[in-house]
């Protein structure tokens, strides 16, 4: 093909010297390379495209023959759904995760607790000798470090029964111990108690003296979960959530306090951040040390309930709880609070709560802290105001005739 084309550009340039009488004055050799050779006069020299274009050649062919490399086809956006406990976007299999709620000491010595900021919800409640005690239940999320684990009590195990939860604790009163034996094969819940899975689910530091220094972890509560019967699948969820209300919606300031005999519970709503800081006994910024940050919730649930001696024999001064039933709670959220009322209809039924139409209240996504306080408690609580609307600035009156005024305010030319 090469020399096809080589020998049409030589007759071309023959024609062209012919044209010119290169030929009778002898200027052109036959097998005189006419690449060499001027252009003739009139005719235009051949073109290297007009050359590819007579031979592609071997690159030019495999490029036209070669299959166009296909677009990439792009991943799909995962599908997230509602967290049933927090209402937070989390994958379905996160959503589906089973909830783990743990008892967690406050007795002085068991200060600071570790593992409130992963917790989907935080129960605190009365116990005997006026201290209170936790329970923290996890779902979409899990804890790094979490403790110190205690003892389990009737009226904890009716909460985590609403969800069905995995209930770990170390050992418990003899009423709760008879009903985990009874009910907790996953009736009411699944019993993962240290007496059984001590120095392999749990761990006991030592840093701090028994009975403060029982810990687990995220990996550690999950593998215990499985091999107590809990089995990951959709939950249903129970509260409304929505999105956190616009800034220019919520107040500035605003403050909720409850006193248990041993313990002060202060909450201080930050506007910024939609949250309530949370303090204990005068300490105004409560850390978990889990993660190093302050504990402080979207939602603060207060709720009255009648508690009375359990008079079991003991001597212990434990205390039994009226959780089926109804009464007085106030839901704090977007830094304004209601009154209304929270009813649970049965042991394992869920804790519902309602504004004073007896509507559903709608909690903010994120974590809910329950606060569950005797009849007779001292609770206050304050809320902040709106701060005054920014002014809008008046813009400048303009004339409708002259010159412009530029950026400086001068006059600029036409």
């Amino acid at each position: 093909m090469r020399r096809s084309v080589k020998a049409a550009a030589t007759t071309l340039a023959l024609v062209g010297a012919i044209a010119t009488g290169a030929l009778a004055t002898g200027s052109l050799r036959l097998g005189q390379d006419a690449g060499s050779l001027p252009a003739p006069v009139g005719l235009a020299e051949p073109s290297a495209s007009a050359s590819s274009s007579a031979d592609p050649g071997p690159s030019a062919v495999s490029s036209a023959s070669a299959t166009p490399t296909p677009s990439p086809t792009p991943a799909p956006t995962p599908l997230l759904v509602p967290a049933p406990l927090t209402g937070r976007l989390v994958t379905p299999r996160v959503a589906a995760q089973h909830p783990i709620a743990l008892m967690i000491d406050d007795a002085p010595a068991a200060r600071p607790q570790s593992g409130f900021n992963a917790a989907s919800v935080v129960w605190q409640a009365p116990a005997e000798g006026g201290v209170p005690r936790y329970m923290m239940v996890f779902q979409d999320q899990m804890p790094t470090d979490v403790g110190p684990v205690r003892s389990a009590r009737s009226y904890f195990i009716t909460w985590a029964a609403e969800w069905n939860a995995v209930y770990g604790h170390v050992g418990g009163s003899p009423q709760a111990m008879a009903t985990l034996r009874a009910e907790g094969n996953g009736q009411l819940v699944y019993n993962a108690d240290e007496f059984r899975w001590g120095g392999i689910y749990y761990r006991r530091i030592k840093e701090r003296h028994s009975p403060h220094n029982v810990y687990s972890d995220a990996k550690s509560l999950t593998i215990m979960a499985t091999r107590v019967g809990a089995e990951n699948e959709a939950i249903k969820a129970v509260w409304r959530f929505a999105p956190d209300a616009p800034l220019e919606a919520r107040p500035s300031g605003g403050i909720i306090r409850v006193d248990y005999p041993y313990n002060s519970i202060t909450y201080r709503y930050d506007r910024a951040t939609n949250t309530y800081l949370r303090g204990v006994n005068g300490t105004p910024r409560q850390i978990d040390p889990a993660d190093g940050k302050q504990v402080a919730p979207r939602n603060v649930v207060v709720m009255m309930m009648s508690f009375g001696p359990l008079n079991d024999g003991s001597n212990k001064h434990r205390l039994e709880a009226k959780v089926v039933g109804s009464g007085k709670a106030w839901i704090a959220t977007n830094g304004r609070t209601i009154e209304g009322t929270w009813k649970k209809s049965s042991i394992a039924g869920p804790t519902r709560y309602y504004d004073k139409a007896g509507k559903p209240v709608t909690l903010t996504v994120g974590q809910t802290f329950i606060q569950v306080m005797p009849l007779g408690s001292k609770v206050t609580i304050k809320d902040g105001s709106l701060p005054a609307p920014t002014p809008t600035p008046t813009p400048a009156a303009h004339a409708s005739a002259g010159p412009s005024a530029g950026p400086s305010g001068s006059p600029v030319a036409s």
